[in-house]
Parts: structure tokens; sequence; C-alpha cells
């Protein structure tokens, strides 16, 4: 069995909230990089970005498993394959994954991310959400 870290108990009504709250994180992440300029630093966009990462997979384990990852977030992704199994596609792990390496040293580190970095994370974000938009729909 794989240890998927501390959890806590949530309904339905969490995860229509925390799906509302996702799709407000994609927003503002497209709006922020669509409105910033070629010398702006990747950091802002990206943060937006691990949150709604982050927000998405909260709903997908909820509705799935009814509890969400508390605290670790790389440990979000062990809960999401323990709720989904193989209906979790490699690339959708992958890009979750990817996504969350960067949050410490997005929101936390010293090193201005570049603009390139953010449209890669938006593109990432992108693929997932649509992935988890078409799995909360089930």
């Amino acid at each position: 069995m794989v240890r998927i870290g501390s959890t806590k108990k949530k309904d339905a009504a969490y995860v229509s909230g925390r799906v509302l709250i996702a799709r407000g994180f994609l927003k503002a992440a497209r709006n922020s990089n669509l409105v910033a300029d070629a010398g702006d630093i990747g950091n802002p966009v990206m943060s937006t970005v691990i949150n709604c990462a982050i927000a998405y997979a909260d709903a997908l384990t909820a509705k799935s498993r009814g509890e969400i990852n508390q605290g670790d977030h790389q440990a979000v992704v062990k809960l999401l394959r323990a709720a989904l199994g193989k209906n979790l596609p490699s690339k959708q792990e992958a890009n979750l994954r990817a996504l969350l390496e960067e949050k410490d040293e997005v929101q936390y580190g010293s090193r201005a991310k570049t603009r390139n970095e953010a449209e890669r994370a938006l593109t990432r974000l992108e693929e997932f959400a649509v992935w988890a938009e078409e799995h909360l729909a089930l």
C-alpha cells in the first residue's frame, strides 16, 4: 500500500466550491499572462498556475475519494493516483507533478522565473485543467 500522507475528509459541497476556485485561478493565470510585458518575471503567473493545479487536484480527490491532501503538496500526486488508479493518465500525473515541484521556488525562493517558464507552466496547467474538467463531469 502506498503512503498517501495526511488527509482530511471533504464532501460534495467542498468539491463544487473547489472547482469554482480552480476556474477562478485558471482565469486569473490566463489574464495575468495576457497582460504581462516581455520583461516581466514569471513568478506571479506561475504561482497562480500552481494554486489552480492544487485546487483541481483537491476537487478530484474529494470527488473520487472523499478526502484531500493536507500539508505536503507533493503527496497530492500520490493521493490522486490512489483515488483514480488507472483513470489518472500518466501525462496528467506528470503535468501535476512538474507544477508542484516548482511551488517552493516560485512562491518562496529568490530566483525570478522567466516569461518562457511561465508560458510552459500555463500550457501544462491548460492540459491538466481540460482533463480535470472532463473527469469531474463524469
